[in-house]
């Protein structure tokens, strides 16, 4: 089992920035690949990025390339998001996820957080 733990979200003002992290126990970190999803209310769960495992790959959403940036600390067994002129469209839970491999499909991922809520006032 991995436990997920996001931290981070907040209200924040249209064209403003947020830093989103995620910190993982159970099992070694460095063996999943990690994702972050949204959803919106009323909304299916999207994706938003992921990073492999050793940090070399990355994978956006055209909805955030350019303005947010996922990385990650392995000997802090965390991933981070960065989240940078945020827009009102971008409210919603944000959740990280553990998988196998860096995937853009919600499905394929074993572990998932609670989530985080991030909220963009306009």
């Amino acid at each position: 089992q991995v436990q997920l733990i996001e931290s981070g979200g907040g209200l924040v003002q249209d064209g403003g920035s947020l830093r989103l992290s995620c910190t993982a126990s159970g099992r070694t970190f460095s063996n999943y690949a990690m994702g972050w999803f949204r959803q919106a209310p009323g909304k299916e769960r999207e994706f938003v990025t992921t990073i492999s495992r050793g940090g070399g790959t990355t994978y956006y959403a055209d909805s955030v390339k350019g303005r947010f940036t996922i990385s990650r600390d392995n000997a802090k067994n965390t991933v981070y998001l960065q989240m940078n002129m945020l827009k009102p469209e971008d409210t919603a839970v944000y959740y990280c996820a553990a998988n196998s491999v860096a995937t853009r499909i919600s499905s394929t991922y074993d572990y998932w957080g609670q989530g985080t809520q991030v909220t963009v006032s306009s």
